[in-house]
């Protein structure tokens, strides 16, 4: 077993080659850059919804009050009729980037923390490159992609959008295994 405080250093130096990867893969290539395609009437659209005062948060429209409303014929007509929506409204104002990358490394450090974790338990000092790499890299895989599947399954998200992100999640997986690996502790005489 090794413990979590001799894997510190590279489970930091993971959160980081994965947050200037990231970084790259969502500023500087064109990977992601079609996403999230602008919406038909944009500033209508703006307006209509500025005007009915929203607070920030996750919705869902239309949005039965209960099971018997779900059922009932004038629900089913106006989920016919449409728009159907699982949408997000941010908080109105900065465009500030601070704060989520902030988090984002965060929660980079808290898989690579996970990975660890598993690796060190299974896999004592002197393990070799291939199997921390399988461990600690499956452990931060799951960390990173295969939550994002629930979105496309239950919410409808494009699952273009979805598999984009599992290969991102590989690649986070790999540097985040690599890293523990190419640092993990050694056996001492």
């Amino acid at each position: 077993m090794v413990p979590l405080s001799a894997l510190l250093l590279p489970i930091l130096l993971s959160a980081v080659l994965v947050f200037v990867v990231s970084s790259i893969l969502h500023m500087v290539t064109p990977w992601h850059k079609g996403d999230y395609p602008k919406v038909p009437n944009e500033d209508r659209a703006l307006d209509a919804i500025r005007g009915l005062g929203i607070p920030a948060g996750d919705y869902m429209m239309p949005r039965p009050a209960s099971r018997e409303e779900m059922k009932s014929p004038a629900f089913i007509e106006k989920f016919k009729r449409g728009p159907v929506m699982v949408f997000t409204i941010m908080p109105s104002g900065s465009m500030s980037m601070g704060k989520p990358l902030i988090l984002w490394f965060v929660y980079s450090v808290v898989v690579g923390i996970f990975a660890a974790y598993v690796a060190g338990a299974a896999l004592g000092p002197g393990a070799p490159f291939r199997s921390v790499l399988r461990l600690a890299g499956t452990t931060a895989f799951a960390g990173y992609a295969l939550a994002l599947w629930q979105l496309s399954i239950w919410y409808h998200r494009s699952w273009v959008i979805t598999i984009k992100a599992t290969v991102d999640g590989v690649i986070y997986a790999l540097l985040t295994g690599a890293t523990l690996a190419w640092l993990w502790p050694k056996v001492t005489a």
